[in-house]
């Protein structure tokens, strides 16, 4: 470890060999402490006031700074989780009479965007034909993209369909997909049962699907068959891992850039949704979402779409050579 500068003030340079010797820190984290308490003193000396004098209003103002510099919430909070340290210190050293670190959080980092595949992209999966492969995987897969992408449901949905309602599917909390009305009946989070429709597309995939499911099994009543609508080689339920499982394989073969997964789809179906229609409270419904503010994510995504769109074409919008 690099020695600690010993331009510091003398409280800093005690409680750094306190933490050195009774906390045992490694080498590492006492760099970090060290740069951190430089940068408190160096906020100290611009408002100056003595850093011991310090009060909540100052480190509040100290975040601010940082937060409107580009420092990250996550890079806040270790920095404050330094300067609290030492102030707890200094409180049982009798040399202040209350933290001033003590309530002060570092800003929320905001909720990464979720990842949506292109248009071009999700219906390039979805009409993706495997020549040459098994065709009983290949009908329950394409089925599944189907489903997924043009009905925006969640990887444990989709596992827990039910080829034919029976006395105990809804009992269980499974769903199931009725071709007549194109409709997919399914029971999201909080076992909350909701109708999503079901495209032409999606349906001529099932048809196709439930041609050949039962096939290898000996029939709709062979015992080694599930009831489920999407069941493996050995005649079980599907799990939601492995779809996750089929569905990386799957873009991977269509030639994708990013390895797909069944949320992803939920995502890409709900941006393509409200960049076509705008109409957020229906988004909000074919999701399932409780709150409104839930599907708002999704305007975000739409804006960039529209931003991305503005930069190509606008006259105004393209930078001078």
């Amino acid at each position: 470890m690099s020695e600690t500068p010993a331009t510091l003030d003398p409280h800093v340079l005690r409680y750094l060999e306190h933490a050195r010797v009774e906390k045992r820190l490694a080498g590492r984290t006492l760099t970090l402490y060290t740069l951190d308490l430089e940068k408190l003193a160096q906020f100290a000396a611009g408002v100056d006031v003595p850093l011991l004098q310090l009060q909540t209003a100052h480190i509040r103002r100290f975040v601010a700074q940082m937060h409107s510099g580009g420092r990250s919430g996550r890079g806040i909070a270790l920095i404050l989780s330094g300067w609290r340290g030492f102030f707890i210190w200094a409180g049982r050293q009798g040399l202040i009479p209350h933290n001033p670190v003590q309530d002060v959080r570092a800003p929320r980092a905001p909720k990464p965007l979720p990842k949506a595949l292109g248009v071009d992209d999700a219906v390039r999966l979805a009409e993706f034909d495997n020549t040459g492969a098994d065709p009983w995987l290949e009908a329950r897969d394409a089925a599944m993209v189907e489903l997924l992408y043009g009905c925006g449901l969640r990887a444990g949905e989709l596992a827990g369909l039910d080829a034919i309602p029976h006395a105990d599917t809804q009992r269980l909390g499974r769903g199931w997909v009725d071709l007549q009305a194109g409709e997919a009946h399914v029971f999201g989070k909080g076992s909350k049962r909701r109708s999503v429709p079901v495209g032409r597309a999606a349906i001529a995939a099932l048809q196709a699907w439930l041609a050949l499911r039962a096939a290898p099994f000996g029939g709709e009543g062979s015992a080694r068959l599930a009831t489920a609508l999407f069941v493996g080689q050995r005649g079980a339920r599907l799990t939601a891992q492995s779809i996750w499982l089929r569905l990386r394989q799957r873009s991977q073969q269509a030639g994708l850039t990013t390895p797909v997964h069944p949320h992803m789809l939920r995502h890409s179906f709900a941006s393509h949704l409200l960049q076509s229609s705008g109409d957020l409270r229906a988004v909000q419904e074919l999701l399932g979402h409780a709150n409104i503010t839930t599907t708002q994510v999704y305007t975000r995504l739409d804006f960039q779409h529209l931003a991305k769109v503005y930069d190509a074409a606008h006259p105004r919008a393209r930078k001078k050579p």
